[in-house]
Formats: structure tokens, C-alpha cells, sequence
């Protein structure tokens, strides 16, 4: 599959360093899984990093997420931001040229209209919109992955080893958290440290009916999102910023009702990889009210200040069928919509961050309506 080009990054000459702020403001992330719409994540890292006003100082991903948090950390470490932004172009370039990295798809099944489209519509990533992919959805599900993919080849695993190095993902200086979820206690493990590995990052992104379960430590793991999405409880008790910012790419709303069978189980995965967010967010409000109205130590406890990058309308185009199409033409857009969100937070926000928080934890993540 070809790949198209990479967005236009400016480089630096050779042996030399990229230029620094003077006072840069540290900033956490906490980055969503979501499968190639994790490209979107992409975008927005991509206009952070650009932005020298901020730097980032510990990243918590899941899935997709923690791929983004490793290649960043990897290139950071070695090339500062712009080091950071080409290995992350890099990667997603890598990813784009793969045919469904994140599941198998009949190579002869291509989006109505797409083929010859140099800008297809939205829709035609949308893999459900496909001619006879409902056949081969129900067909595939009949299987699992020990019996479809016995030798458990992946190039996923191969692309993450080209782009992330594991002494240099330990040490580096931006602190990296990886979550998972244990197959056998269905609780959450964030690795972190010396515990970071291809193997983490390959268990946080393990998807239980495309990949077999990753084991370390004699332990199995599945994808990360049904526990944690991100975990955001690491950045609170191990880095000492007290700004987060969320990178969110699956919705927390969606207006209309779902009333066809496939909807019916997007929208249950939806909510069902937001329940462990929403949950911690609780927890954080909670906290923010005990601490600003003098009940605890505030010693003890961090007054977080939160920010997030979203754009549900722009994303809601592309539903979860598309989250396994790893059409280069698709991760481009996706990066184009996730730059454009992280710009307008920028202009927005940027000067925030140190003095206050950005979201309103009780009216975008508690409440019912």
C-alpha cells in the first residue's frame, strides 16, 4: 500500500539541537486508545510540540495512546521536540503502510468511491459501509485469534520496535505510563520504569478477538482501555505537575439513539472504554472540592488543574469501524483534524496552564444530560 507523504515537518540541520524556551511551562498528558484513530492524538502532539511555551513532563497512554506516549518519550529523549515530531511521523507513516494492522481485512474489500479519490469522504473509511463487510465481520467473529493467527505474527510489534527503544523509553526524560488490563483479575497494571517494554506496549494495545494476550511475568494481559483510558492516577501520584491535559478520542455523547445492531455495540464499547475515565474524574472533583474548601491537607493532595483537547463533531464522522482501517489517507486526516484541535486549544488555553484549570469536570464528565 502506498503512503502518502508525511505533513511537512521542519527539520533541523544535522548536529544541531532543537532551539529551547527559556521557561517553558511543564504540562502531563494523558493520552485515549483508539485504534487508528489514534492518529488524531497524533495531530495534536504534533502542534504541542511545535508550541515552545509548553513541555511535557510525565505521558499516560492506553492502546494507540501508549504508542503515541513511547515513540514521543523515545524521540524527545534523542531530538528534543522536533526529534519528538519526527518520530512520531515516522511512525504513524509506518502504520499507514501496513493493510489493518489492528485486524485482518480481505484485501480485495476497498471503500466504495475511495479507490481513485484523492480525498475520499469521511464515510468511505467507515469500514461497515463496505460491500460485504458485515459477511466478513460475522465470519471473522466466529474465530479467535489462536485459531485465525496461530504463530501470532504482528507487524504492529515490528513497527513499534523500529521506533522505540526500551533503555531509552526507562530513562528518558519525559515519564511514560502504560496501562493494561489482567486477563485473570480484570484489574489494571500501569507499567512504568523499568517495567516499560515492547511488551507492555503491545499488551496495552492488545485487542482480545484480533490479538492473542500478551504475558509477562507469567501474567496475560488484553488492551489497557477496559481498565484504564488513560489512566490518569499515575500522573497525579508520580510526576509533580499539577496541569493535565486529556487528549480524548472516543466521545463521551452521542445525540442520537442507536437503533441498528452494529451501532447498538459501538456505542456499548463506547461507554464501556469511558467508564474507568469518567470514573477517576469523579474521584478528581471529589478531591478539588475537599481541597478548595480546606478540608484536607492540600499538602497532600494535588489540586489538579484540567485541560482537554477534543473535537467529537469531527470525529464522529468516523464511527468505530474505521478504528481498524489503516488507510494512510485516513490517519492524514485524522491528523489533520487532531493539529487543528490542538492549535485551537493553544490560542485558547495555552496561557493557562501554571494558573488554572480549563474544564469543568461535573458538567463535561458527570453530568447525566
Amino acid at each position: 500500500m502506498a503512503v502518502t507523504p508525511r505533513p511537512r515537518i521542519r527539520l533541523r540541520p544535522a548536529g544541531t539541537r532543537p532551539s529551547r524556551p527559556s521557561d517553558p511551562r511543564l504540562i502531563d498528558l494523558a493520552l485515549q486508545g483508539g485504534g487508528s484513530h489514534g492518529a488524531f492524538t497524533w495531530g495534536v502532539l504534533d502542534a504541542l510540540l511545535e508550541d515552545e511555551r509548553l513541555q511535557p513532563d510525565g505521558v499516560s497512554g492506553t492502546s494507540a495512546g501508549a504508542m503515541n506516549a513511547a515513540v514521543l518519550a523515545c524521540g524527545f529523549a534523542n531530538g528534543g521536540r522536533q526529534g519528538a515530531r519526527d518520530n512520531l511521523a515516522r511512525f504513524w507513516a509506518a502504520i499507514g503502510g501496513i493493510n489493518d494492522c489492528w485486524a485482518p481485512t480481505p484485501g480485495s474489500m476497498p471503500p466504495p468511491g475511495a479507490v481513485a479519490a484523492k480525498a475520499p469522504p469521511a464515510w468511505a473509511f467507515n469500514r461497515d459501509q463496505w460491500p460485504g463487510y458485515a459477511l466478513w465481520e460475522g465470519w471473522w467473529r466466529l474465530w479467535s485469534p489462536y485459531q485465525l493467527n496461530p504463530f501470532n505474527f504482528s507487524p504492529l510489534r515490528d513497527i513499534v520496535r523500529r521506533h522505540v527503544d526500551e533503555t531509552t523509553l526507562r530513562s528518558g526524560p519525559v515519564k511514560v505510563f502504560v496501562a493494561a488490563t489482567s486477563v485473570r483479575s480484570g484489574q489494571p497494571r500501569v507499567f512504568s520504569g523499568d517495567d516499560l517494554s515492547i511488551d507492555a506496549l503491545m499488551a496495552s494495545a492488545c485487542l482480545p478477538q484480533s490479538a492473542q494476550a500478551v504475558t509477562i511475568d507469567g501474567e496475560p494481559y488484553w488492551d489497557g482501555g477496559f481498565s484504564g483510558n488513560p489512566a490518569l492516577w499515575p500522573l497525579i501520584y508520580d510526576t509533580p505537575t499539577h496541569d493535565l491535559l486529556l487528549v480524548q478520542i472516543n466521545p463521551l455523547r452521542r445525540e442520537a439513539t442507536p437503533l441498528t445492531a452494529a451501532d447498538i455495540s459501538d456505542r456499548i464499547n463506547e461507554i464501556t472504554f469511558n467508564a474507568s475515565l469518567v470514573a477517576e474524574m469523579r474521584a478528581i472533583s471529589f478531591v478539588q472540592k475537599l481541597v478548595r474548601g480546606r478540608k484536607v491537607d492540600p499538602t497532600h493532595y494535588k489540586d489538579l488543574r484540567l485541560h482537554r483537547v477534543a473535537d467529537e463533531e469531527g470525529l464522529a464522522l468516523y464511527n468505530a469501524s474505521s478504528k481498524l482501517n489503516t488507510d494512510p489517507r485516513l490517519l492524514q486526516a485524522l491528523f489533520t483534524l487532531g493539529r487543528a484541535a490542538g492549535q485551537r486549544w493553544l490560542t485558547e488555553h495555552a496561557d493557562d496552564v501554571g494558573q488554572r484549570g480549563t474544564v469543568d469536570i461535573d458538567k463535561v464528565f458527570l453530568s447525566p444530560r
